[in-house]
């Protein structure tokens, strides 16, 4: 699959979460890795953390591999061809991360490796959600990247799952779109009381240039920002 540019926001949002909260960040667990992207952005800003990225797609899987292999950080990535929801983790992260399927009950593509991309039959946000509150340690975090469009019912399925959300940026496409995605910050709920924070950033200008916000989030990554 291509890579995308909020997945490309996403990613740096990842980064500065860890800088501006100062988390002590040791390990990772990137949750449908796809071709590994959120992964080589977090690696390239931070030597010390080792990352688990799994994948149930054997050729997404078998790119991620390949683009880990071409990168200088192939000793701090390990990529798993495996199923989430089957696959028994051997330990709990500081920090989990995933660009999920999108999509639950609307019309698929005729492409399966679409359709597993972009659609929640293979992994719903509830499982997914299982599987944080399972490998997350306590004190840990996670972020996700979802469409906004769901954002009532993420209210709920959070509530039901015993998870916080402490950050929520939504993202624009531009400064004339509505919202289209959350980048979302949470952690295990705790008895102490969570406000969340509200942001939010746009992609385009109102003069079909990158805005200043997005280039100063994507410099590091993009070649001609």
């Amino acid at each position: 699959m291509k890579v995308t540019t909020d997945g490309c926001l996403f990613g740096s949002s990842i980064v500065k979460e860890i800088e501006s909260r100062r988390l002590k960040i040791e390990s990772i667990l990137d949750i449908g890795t796809g071709t590994g992207l959120l992964s080589l952005m977090v690696a390239q800003k931070n030597p010390n953390i080792i990352i688990n990225a799994i994948e149930i797609d054997k050729d997404a899987a078998e790119q991620a591999m390949e683009n880990v292999k071409a990168s200088p950080w192939i000793d701090r990535i390990n990529v798993i061809h495996a199923d989430a929801k089957d696959f028994s983790f051997t330990k709990k992260y500081d920090l989990i991360i995933s660009n999920p399927p999108f999509y639950e009950n609307e019309l698929k593509s005729t492409s399966s490796e679409k359709n597993i991309a972009h659609h929640s039959e293979e992994l719903s946000l509830s499982e997914l959600l299982t599987i944080i509150r399972q490998n997350l340690k306590p004190e840990g975090v996670f972020s996700l990247l979802l469409p906004f469009k769901r954002n009532e019912e993420i209210k709920k399925i959070f509530a039901g799952n015993e998870l916080s959300v402490v950050k929520m940026i939504f993202v624009r496409q531009s400064v004339k779109h509505d919202y289209f995605r959350i980048i979302l910050t949470g952690k295990l709920k705790s008895h102490q009381p969570v406000e969340t924070g509200i942001d939010e950033i746009s992609i385009w200008g109102d003069k079909k240039q990158y805005t200043p916000e997005f280039i100063e989030s994507l410099k590091d990554y993009y070649l001609y920002l």
